[in-house]
């Protein structure tokens, strides 16, 4: 028997009383905007990104519309921001905070220690606008050494997200099985106050690899060291020496390492004599079957890891290297120099990996627990 128009009516007001409220998130210590783009692919809508580097701002807003930048030091952000500018209430069940804070301190690579030691504490101011806003769901991606370096903030963290009421998931994961072309190891958390089946996406069959992203056929024209492109593309080159040019026509195409000009005298580091087992990706170039190694802020330079192209005589271009990192080939970064954009591009969250993030909340919605 078909519905009167009175049910008919009834029904669609019912409806849309209970349709949930699409999902939205802000993004602590944002940077150039990694994780908001990843976000924004699997249908999220971000707020505003956090971060007191303001030369991200203009790479991060022209990006990201309509997120807006807030070029602010969280620890001098006011706990009611966020509702006094974009009316965000306690308690919403649509809301995800996320907090990637700078993990100087937790990193194994040499940092700045004074850098460092300013970036120990911020996961506890982030915990701040969480116990403020009580969101529905909570990211944190940071580097392994969160879980374990001494007088790591990390279990005062966990303790009081379980105070909080909130359930969580958290690992180490190997983002070449989640889309991200490059050996690169994170701390992962996701946190639900809804759901205690929360999990982490889960990883792929198999590695993704070089050749599956940059190359000529990939849309990476062939270019020579120091090669400058002006355009939003960015396939910028560094510079190379003439003896480190030498070195890399030296170095076997294809996963090739500094041992192939170890004999070389005029070729051979003084400080690497004797010590071929040290170091051995200083110099060496990337293997097109395999993962590249983790996209640094320093990738530009092949005297700082496994940044050499496989088969050209170069280190791999700004814009690889961002492809590396998954962002979209049409991802316009705008800085003043070189060092600027390796370190916006080096320092970001993989966008592909939170797009799974994303999808992952996305799911749970999905099943009905907001």
């Amino acid at each position: 028997m078909p519905l009167s128009p009175f049910h008919i009516s009834l029904v669609k007001d019912m409806s849309s009383k209970f349709t949930r409220p699409k999902l939205k998130a802000i993004d602590f210590f944002c940077g150039g905007g990694g994780m908001t783009c990843g976000l924004r692919q699997a249908g999220i809508d971000v707020l505003a990104g956090v971060d007191n580097n303001l030369k991200c701002r203009e790479t991060y807003e022209r990006n990201n519309s309509p997120a807006k930048f807030i070029g602010e030091n969280i620890t001098e952000l006011p706990l009611n921001y966020f509702t006094n500018h974009f009316g965000v209430q306690p308690w919403d069940e649509s809301l995800i905070l996320v907090g990637c804070s700078p993990c100087q301190y937790y990193s194994i690579i040499n940092t700045d220690k004074n850098k460092a030691l300013l970036s120990r504490n911020l996961l506890m101011d982030f915990l701040g606008f969480v116990r403020q806003y009580m969101p529905g769901y909570v990211l944190v991606e940071n580097v392994p050494g969160i879980l374990t370096k001494k007088d790591t903030v990390w279990h005062d963290f966990k303790f009081a997200m379980q105070k909080l009421g909130y359930y969580f998931d958290y690992h180490i994961l190997d983002l070449s099985y989640y889309g991200v072309p490059q050996s690169r190891k994170r701390f992962s958390f996701i946190a639900s106050r809804l759901d205690h089946n929360v999990t982490l996406p889960p990883p792929d069959n198999r590695q993704a690899v070089l050749k599956d992203f940059i190359g000529e056929k990939n849309g990476f024209p062939t270019v020579p060291a120091g090669y400058r492109d002006n355009s939003d593309f960015n396939h910028t080159v560094a510079a190379l020496s003439d003896v480190t040019l030498e070195r890399l026509r030296h170095t076997r195409h294809d996963g090739g390492s500094r041992s192939d000009w170890a004999n070389i005298p005029h070729l051979q580091l003084k400080c690497f004599v004797g010590r071929d087992d040290c170091f051995i990706d200083t110099f060496g170039r990337m293997r097109w079957d395999k993962p590249a190694s983790t996209i640094t802020t320093r990738f530009t330079s092949v005297s700082n890891g496994r940044f050499a192209h496989p088969d050209e005589d170069r280190g791999i271009s700004l814009r690889e290297g961002a492809t590396l990192q998954t962002f979209p080939k049409n991802y316009v970064f705008v800085t003043s120099s070189m060092t600027e954009t390796a370190k916006m591009i080096g320092n970001a969250v993989p966008p592909e990996y939170a797009r799974r993030l994303g999808e992952t909340i996305k799911t749970l919605e999905n099943n009905g627990t907001i």
